[in-house]
């Protein structure tokens, strides 16, 4: 126990915890897509009850790390790509293809204004227990790769699942307020969309084995976010 509360460890703490926070900005923007279809009266408790089942999802996640190691074992060889293919690639790759389907039913709704049928059906039966699976199911892809660094950037168990719960209790708190600012700004719902396609496309390429650095991607996230606010604030500006 001592050799937890060393320098060492406090700094894999924070390093540990830094990247769950980054690498969970993908997630907020997802939960706050899939609560969006909810009825307004339970989204709050959809979203909680999501992120905190998916805390215990990546705790398991740790603690059955030898299971998750494995799925960097090949499985099978790509010869087109040249790529040998692991069952973290197949996750991967299923997480990316739901998540471009899952973006372009929700433009195809938001720039027609005519719903498809499966949209519609979706809206229709938007319940709290499908709402709360998906966010579950797209956390455990999303948490794959920040389990696996965190196997590697630290030996003790209780560094890493300490950084999970505070990564987890730090979206809980700002996960609400980010829900609420994209339902009442349309075009800032279309750019959350805009987001989940462009994290879809990097799932698939990594699962492909073509390695997409995630700094270009949160760049255009943040770029893409300043560019609308400025948009808002000169809307709000001319009404005024």
């Amino acid at each position: 126990m001592p050799e937890l509360m060393t320098f060492e460890a406090l700094l894999a703490l924070l390093t540990l915890t830094s990247l769950e926070i980054v690498l969970g900005i993908d997630n907020i923007v997802f939960i706050v897509v899939i609560t969006g279809r909810m009825d307004p009266r339970h989204r709050d408790r959809a979203r909680k009850w999501g992120i905190g089942l998916a805390m215990f999802t990546r705790i398991l996640l740790l603690l059955g790390i030898t299971w998750v190691m494995r799925l960097t074992a090949p499985l099978f060889q790509l010869p087109v790509l040249e790529h040998t293919v692991t069952g973290k690639d197949l996750v991967l790759l299923l997480g990316g293809l739901f998540l471009l389907a899952k973006a372009t039913l929700e433009i195809h709704e938001k720039t027609t204004g005519n719903p498809t049928e499966h949209a519609a059906a979706e809206k229709a039966a938007a319940s709290m227990g499908s709402a709360i699976a998906q966010i579950v199911a797209l956390d455990v892809i999303f948490s794959l790769d920040s389990v696996i660094t965190a196997v590697g950037m630290s030996r003790h168990i209780e560094i890493m699942i300490a950084a999970v719960v505070i990564s987890v209790v730090i979206m809980l708190i700002f996960s609400g307020p980010v829900s609420n600012f994209v339902n009442k700004h349309p075009t800032v719902q279309m750019l959350a969309f805009s987001f989940l396609l462009l994290v879809g496309v990097f799932l698939v390429a990594e699962g492909l084995g073509r390695h997409i650095d995630r700094g270009y991607i949160y760049f255009a996230m943040f770029f893409s976010l300043f560019v609308e606010f400025m948009n808002l604030r000169m809307r709000r500006i001319g009404k005024a």
